[in-house]
Protein backbone atom coordinates (compact mmCIF):
# COMPACT_ATOMS: atom_id res chain seq x y z
CA UNK A 1 0.00 0.00 0.00
CA UNK A 2 2.79 2.61 0.78
CA UNK A 3 4.36 1.16 -2.48
CA UNK A 4 1.38 2.51 -4.29
CA UNK A 5 1.15 6.18 -2.36
CA UNK A 6 4.35 6.42 -3.47
CA UNK A 7 4.14 6.33 -6.90
CA UNK A 8 4.76 9.87 -8.54
CA UNK A 9 4.23 9.50 -12.29
CA UNK A 10 1.17 6.71 -14.10
CA UNK A 11 2.24 6.66 -18.10
CA UNK A 12 -1.06 5.41 -19.65
CA UNK A 13 -0.79 3.88 -22.76
CA UNK A 14 -3.62 2.35 -24.60
CA UNK A 15 -3.25 0.09 -27.48
CA UNK A 16 -4.65 -1.59 -30.07
CA UNK A 17 -3.43 -4.41 -32.52
CA UNK A 18 0.36 -3.66 -31.89
CA UNK A 19 2.07 -6.48 -31.28
CA UNK A 20 4.85 -5.43 -32.81
CA UNK A 21 5.32 -2.01 -31.37
CA UNK A 22 4.94 -2.37 -27.34
CA UNK A 23 7.86 -3.83 -26.56
CA UNK A 24 10.13 -1.83 -28.05
CA UNK A 25 8.10 0.58 -26.32
CA UNK A 26 8.30 -0.45 -23.37
CA UNK A 27 12.04 -0.21 -23.61
CA UNK A 28 12.30 2.89 -24.88
CA UNK A 29 9.72 4.32 -21.74
CA UNK A 30 12.17 1.98 -19.19
CA UNK A 31 15.02 3.56 -20.22
CA UNK A 32 13.92 6.75 -19.64
CA UNK A 33 12.09 7.06 -16.85
CA UNK A 34 14.89 4.39 -14.65
CA UNK A 35 17.09 8.06 -15.28
CA UNK A 36 14.37 9.70 -13.17
CA UNK A 37 14.66 9.16 -9.76
CA UNK A 38 11.19 9.01 -9.13
CA UNK A 39 9.13 5.96 -9.04
CA UNK A 40 7.20 5.32 -11.69
CA UNK A 41 4.32 2.21 -13.27
CA UNK A 42 3.02 1.72 -16.64
CA UNK A 43 0.28 1.06 -17.27
CA UNK A 44 -1.07 -0.40 -20.68
CA UNK A 45 -5.07 -0.69 -21.64
CA UNK A 46 -5.36 -3.49 -24.18
CA UNK A 47 -8.14 -2.00 -26.18
CA UNK A 48 -9.68 -6.01 -27.25
CA UNK A 49 -6.52 -6.71 -29.62
CA UNK A 50 -7.29 -9.51 -32.19
CA UNK A 51 -3.16 -10.47 -32.67
CA UNK A 52 -0.79 -11.42 -29.88
CA UNK A 53 -0.63 -7.78 -28.22
CA UNK A 54 -2.53 -9.14 -25.37
CA UNK A 55 0.21 -11.95 -24.66
CA UNK A 56 3.29 -9.96 -25.23
CA UNK A 57 1.23 -7.62 -22.67
CA UNK A 58 1.22 -10.30 -20.29
CA UNK A 59 5.17 -10.85 -20.80
CA UNK A 60 5.95 -7.80 -19.96
CA UNK A 61 4.17 -7.82 -16.65
CA UNK A 62 5.87 -11.08 -15.97
CA UNK A 63 9.42 -9.58 -15.63
CA UNK A 64 8.64 -6.23 -14.55
CA UNK A 65 6.27 -5.28 -11.44
CA UNK A 66 5.86 -1.36 -12.44
CA UNK A 67 3.89 -2.57 -14.99
CA UNK A 68 0.15 -3.02 -15.15
CA UNK A 69 -1.87 -4.28 -18.12
CA UNK A 70 -5.78 -4.19 -18.48
CA UNK A 71 -7.48 -5.77 -21.28
CA UNK A 72 -10.94 -5.20 -22.52
CA UNK A 73 -12.93 -7.99 -23.55
CA UNK A 74 -13.74 -5.66 -26.83
CA UNK A 75 -12.47 -3.21 -29.26
CA UNK A 76 -14.19 0.19 -27.17
CA UNK A 77 -12.19 3.53 -28.22
CA UNK A 78 -9.92 5.52 -27.20
CA UNK A 79 -11.54 7.40 -24.82
CA UNK A 80 -12.82 3.94 -22.99
CA UNK A 81 -9.30 2.94 -22.64
CA UNK A 82 -7.90 5.88 -21.51
CA UNK A 83 -10.63 6.15 -18.58
CA UNK A 84 -10.05 2.22 -17.79
CA UNK A 85 -6.29 3.50 -17.61
CA UNK A 86 -6.90 6.34 -15.50
CA UNK A 87 -9.08 4.78 -12.88
CA UNK A 88 -6.00 2.08 -12.23
CA UNK A 89 -3.20 4.90 -12.14
CA UNK A 90 -1.69 5.40 -8.63
CA UNK A 91 0.38 7.82 -9.51
CA UNK A 92 0.40 11.28 -8.84
CA UNK A 93 0.70 12.62 -12.58
CA UNK A 94 -0.51 10.58 -15.17
CA UNK A 95 1.31 10.74 -18.65
CA UNK A 96 -0.40 9.83 -21.66
CA UNK A 97 1.33 8.23 -24.62
CA UNK A 98 0.50 6.48 -27.66
CA UNK A 99 1.68 2.82 -27.68
CA UNK A 100 2.52 2.78 -31.74
CA UNK A 101 6.22 4.21 -31.45
CA UNK A 102 5.31 7.27 -32.63
CA UNK A 103 5.65 9.22 -29.29
CA UNK A 104 9.25 9.64 -28.62
CA UNK A 105 9.63 8.83 -24.65
CA UNK A 106 12.98 10.75 -24.78
CA UNK A 107 10.59 14.15 -24.47
CA UNK A 108 9.32 12.89 -21.23
CA UNK A 109 11.21 14.89 -19.17
CA UNK A 110 10.09 17.70 -21.08
CA UNK A 111 6.36 17.24 -19.44
CA UNK A 112 8.14 16.43 -15.94
CA UNK A 113 9.66 20.02 -16.24
CA UNK A 114 5.89 21.61 -17.08
CA UNK A 115 4.20 19.65 -14.42
CA UNK A 116 6.86 21.09 -12.02
CA UNK A 117 6.37 24.16 -12.55
CA UNK A 118 2.72 24.09 -11.13
CA UNK A 119 1.00 23.19 -14.21
CA UNK A 120 -2.15 21.17 -14.49
CA UNK A 121 -1.93 20.13 -17.87
CA UNK A 122 0.83 19.98 -20.24
CA UNK A 123 -0.24 18.99 -23.98
CA UNK A 124 1.93 18.10 -26.71
CA UNK A 125 2.00 20.21 -29.78
CA UNK A 126 3.38 18.17 -33.37
CA UNK A 127 6.06 20.21 -34.69
CA UNK A 128 6.55 17.22 -37.75
CA UNK A 129 3.25 15.67 -38.57
CA UNK A 130 3.58 12.29 -40.66
CA UNK A 131 -0.10 12.12 -42.01
CA UNK A 132 -0.72 13.06 -45.80
CA UNK A 133 -1.52 16.71 -47.06
CA UNK A 134 -5.05 16.11 -46.65
CA UNK A 135 -5.29 14.84 -43.06
CA UNK A 136 -2.18 17.77 -42.13
CA UNK A 137 -4.99 20.26 -43.63
CA UNK A 138 -7.75 18.62 -42.16
CA UNK A 139 -6.56 18.37 -38.60
CA UNK A 140 -4.91 22.31 -38.80
CA UNK A 141 -8.71 23.06 -39.73
CA UNK A 142 -10.19 21.19 -36.70
CA UNK A 143 -7.79 22.65 -34.43
CA UNK A 144 -8.40 26.12 -35.92
CA UNK A 145 -12.13 25.08 -34.66
CA UNK A 146 -12.07 23.61 -31.49
CA UNK A 147 -9.43 25.81 -30.03
CA UNK A 148 -12.58 29.34 -31.28
CA UNK A 149 -15.33 26.97 -29.80
CA UNK A 150 -13.70 26.16 -26.93
CA UNK A 151 -11.83 29.49 -26.21
CA UNK A 152 -8.63 27.49 -25.26
CA UNK A 153 -5.28 28.63 -27.00
CA UNK A 154 -4.30 25.17 -27.85
CA UNK A 155 -2.28 24.46 -31.33
CA UNK A 156 -2.92 20.71 -31.93
CA UNK A 157 -6.25 19.11 -29.99
CA UNK A 158 -5.27 15.37 -31.30
CA UNK A 159 -2.02 14.44 -30.24
CA UNK A 160 -2.21 11.43 -27.72
CA UNK A 161 0.68 12.66 -25.70
CA UNK A 162 -0.16 14.94 -22.35
CA UNK A 163 0.06 14.85 -18.78
CA UNK A 164 -2.48 15.55 -15.96
CA UNK A 165 -2.24 16.26 -12.36
CA UNK A 166 -4.23 12.90 -11.50
CA UNK A 167 -6.89 14.85 -9.01
CA UNK A 168 -8.22 16.41 -12.54
CA UNK A 169 -8.77 13.50 -14.42
CA UNK A 170 -11.20 12.34 -11.34
CA UNK A 171 -13.73 15.25 -12.15
CA UNK A 172 -13.57 14.97 -15.64
CA UNK A 173 -16.40 12.77 -17.71
CA UNK A 174 -14.51 10.99 -20.92
CA UNK A 175 -16.44 9.36 -23.62
CA UNK A 176 -17.04 9.56 -27.34
CA UNK A 177 -13.81 11.43 -28.58
CA UNK A 178 -13.67 13.73 -25.24
CA UNK A 179 -10.01 12.27 -24.68
CA UNK A 180 -9.07 15.24 -26.98
CA UNK A 181 -11.05 17.64 -25.39
CA UNK A 182 -9.96 17.17 -21.30
CA UNK A 183 -8.29 20.48 -21.14
CA UNK A 184 -11.41 22.17 -21.99
CA UNK A 185 -13.69 20.39 -20.21
CA UNK A 186 -11.53 20.77 -17.12
CA UNK A 187 -11.48 24.46 -17.81
CA UNK A 188 -13.93 25.49 -15.78
CA UNK A 189 -11.94 24.26 -12.74
CA UNK A 190 -9.45 27.00 -13.57
CA UNK A 191 -6.36 25.17 -14.75
CA UNK A 192 -3.20 25.80 -15.93
CA UNK A 193 -2.47 24.41 -19.50
CA UNK A 194 0.21 25.00 -21.47
CA UNK A 195 2.24 23.25 -24.43
CA UNK A 196 5.42 21.53 -25.16
CA UNK A 197 7.17 20.98 -28.47
CA UNK A 198 7.09 17.21 -29.55
CA UNK A 199 8.05 15.06 -32.62
CA UNK A 200 5.98 12.26 -33.93
CA UNK A 201 7.89 9.64 -35.57
CA UNK A 202 6.38 7.85 -38.99
CA UNK A 203 4.44 4.78 -38.08
CA UNK A 204 6.63 1.42 -38.14
CA UNK A 205 4.52 -1.17 -37.58
CA UNK A 206 0.41 -1.51 -38.09
CA UNK A 207 -2.21 0.72 -39.67
CA UNK A 208 -3.08 4.04 -38.18
CA UNK A 209 -6.53 3.57 -36.22
CA UNK A 210 -7.80 7.58 -37.25
CA UNK A 211 -8.65 9.22 -40.42
CA UNK A 212 -10.73 12.18 -41.83
CA UNK A 213 -13.73 10.91 -41.39
CA UNK A 214 -12.92 10.75 -36.74
CA UNK A 215 -12.50 14.77 -36.79
CA UNK A 216 -16.53 15.00 -37.38
CA UNK A 217 -16.53 12.89 -34.32
CA UNK A 218 -14.81 15.04 -32.81
CA UNK A 219 -16.27 18.06 -33.88
CA UNK A 220 -20.05 16.90 -32.61
CA UNK A 221 -18.61 16.44 -29.65
CA UNK A 222 -16.96 20.28 -29.23
CA UNK A 223 -20.35 21.11 -29.31
CA UNK A 224 -21.23 18.89 -26.27
CA UNK A 225 -18.21 20.85 -24.11
CA UNK A 226 -19.61 23.66 -25.63
CA UNK A 227 -23.04 23.15 -24.06
CA UNK A 228 -21.27 22.08 -20.60
CA UNK A 229 -18.45 24.88 -20.34
CA UNK A 230 -21.42 27.42 -20.94
CA UNK A 231 -24.81 26.20 -20.22
CA UNK A 232 -24.44 23.23 -17.71
CA UNK A 233 -26.05 25.22 -14.55
CA UNK A 234 -28.25 27.53 -17.00
CA UNK A 235 -29.74 25.31 -19.27
CA UNK A 236 -32.88 27.54 -20.02
CA UNK A 237 -30.89 30.42 -21.04
CA UNK A 238 -30.29 28.28 -24.33
CA UNK A 239 -33.54 26.70 -24.42
CA UNK A 240 -35.39 29.55 -23.77
CA UNK A 241 -33.68 31.90 -26.41
CA UNK A 242 -34.13 29.26 -29.03
CA UNK A 243 -37.52 28.90 -28.01
CA UNK A 244 -38.35 32.36 -27.77
CA UNK A 245 -36.67 33.33 -31.10
CA UNK A 246 -38.73 30.60 -32.37
CA UNK A 247 -42.14 31.98 -31.11
CA UNK A 248 -41.09 35.26 -32.20
CA UNK A 249 -40.49 34.54 -35.84
CA UNK A 250 -44.00 32.05 -35.96
CA UNK A 251 -45.99 35.07 -34.24
CA UNK A 252 -44.68 37.99 -36.92
CA UNK A 253 -45.38 35.33 -39.53
CA UNK A 254 -48.75 34.73 -38.38
CA UNK A 255 -49.40 38.55 -37.70
CA UNK A 256 -48.30 39.26 -41.14
CA UNK A 257 -51.18 36.64 -41.73
CA UNK A 258 -53.73 38.53 -39.80
CA UNK A 259 -53.28 41.49 -41.72
CA UNK A 260 -53.16 40.45 -45.40
CA UNK A 261 -56.49 38.34 -44.10
CA UNK A 262 -57.87 41.81 -42.49
CA UNK A 263 -56.91 43.67 -46.23
CA UNK A 264 -58.86 41.26 -48.03
CA UNK A 265 -56.84 38.65 -49.25
CA UNK A 266 -57.48 34.62 -49.02
CA UNK A 267 -54.66 33.55 -46.84
CA UNK A 268 -54.89 29.61 -47.35
CA UNK A 269 -55.23 29.08 -51.33
CA UNK A 270 -52.22 32.40 -51.24
CA UNK A 271 -50.54 31.71 -47.92
CA UNK A 272 -51.18 28.21 -46.70
CA UNK A 273 -47.66 26.90 -46.33
CA UNK A 274 -46.38 30.45 -44.35
CA UNK A 275 -49.58 29.85 -42.13
CA UNK A 276 -48.15 25.80 -41.35
CA UNK A 277 -44.86 27.24 -40.88
CA UNK A 278 -45.79 30.18 -38.57
CA UNK A 279 -47.87 27.32 -36.46
CA UNK A 280 -45.00 24.85 -36.53
CA UNK A 281 -42.70 27.90 -35.23
CA UNK A 282 -45.13 28.86 -32.40
CA UNK A 283 -45.15 25.19 -31.13
CA UNK A 284 -41.61 24.72 -31.18
CA UNK A 285 -40.70 27.34 -29.31
CA UNK A 286 -43.16 26.41 -26.40
CA UNK A 287 -41.72 22.65 -26.65
CA UNK A 288 -38.34 24.57 -26.29
CA UNK A 289 -38.98 26.41 -23.27
CA UNK A 290 -40.83 23.86 -21.91
CA UNK A 291 -37.38 21.66 -22.11
CA UNK A 292 -35.45 24.47 -20.73
CA UNK A 293 -37.63 24.79 -17.85
CA UNK A 294 -37.68 20.66 -17.46
CA UNK A 295 -34.01 20.99 -18.06
CA UNK A 296 -34.08 23.84 -15.20
CA UNK A 297 -35.58 22.02 -12.68
CA UNK A 298 -33.12 19.13 -13.00
CA UNK A 299 -30.00 21.27 -12.32
CA UNK A 300 -31.60 22.66 -9.59
CA UNK A 301 -32.41 19.54 -7.55
CA UNK A 302 -29.00 18.01 -8.48
CA UNK A 303 -27.11 20.97 -6.81
CA UNK A 304 -29.54 21.27 -4.10
CA UNK A 305 -29.40 17.85 -3.28
CA UNK A 306 -25.35 18.37 -2.91
CA UNK A 307 -26.04 21.41 -0.77
CA UNK A 308 -24.88 24.20 -3.63
CA UNK A 309 -26.66 26.74 -5.94
CA UNK A 310 -24.23 26.17 -8.92
CA UNK A 311 -21.19 24.25 -9.55
CA UNK A 312 -17.85 25.88 -8.02
CA UNK A 313 -14.70 24.51 -6.41
CA UNK A 314 -13.05 26.63 -3.24
CA UNK A 315 -9.39 26.47 -3.56
CA UNK A 316 -8.93 28.30 -0.52
CA UNK A 317 -9.82 29.84 2.59
CA UNK A 318 -8.71 32.92 4.60
CA UNK A 319 -10.35 34.26 6.93
CA UNK A 320 -8.98 36.96 9.39
CA UNK A 321 -8.73 37.00 13.34
CA UNK A 322 -11.37 39.06 15.09
CA UNK A 323 -9.73 41.37 17.57
CA UNK A 324 -11.94 39.58 20.42
CA UNK A 325 -10.69 36.29 19.33
CA UNK A 326 -6.72 37.58 19.54
CA UNK A 327 -7.88 38.67 22.74
CA UNK A 328 -8.74 35.17 23.72
CA UNK A 329 -5.82 33.76 22.31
Amino acid sequence: MSEARNIKYSIVVPVYNEQESVTPFYGRVRDVVDNIARPFEIVFVNDGSTDRTAQVLKELASVDSRVTVVTLRRNSGKSVALGVGFSIARGEYVITMDGDLQHNPSEIPYFIEKLDQGYDIVCGRRITHAGSYVQRTSTWVANRVLAWLTGINIHDWGVGFKAYKRELLAEVPIYGELQRLIPALALRRGVRVCEVPIRVMPRQNGASKYGVSRKVHVLLDVITVRFLLRYLSRPLHFFGTAGVVSIAAGSGIGFWLLYRLLTGVHVMPDHGPALIFSAVLILAGVQLLALGLLAELQVRHYYQGRGQTAPYEVADIIRAESSEERISD
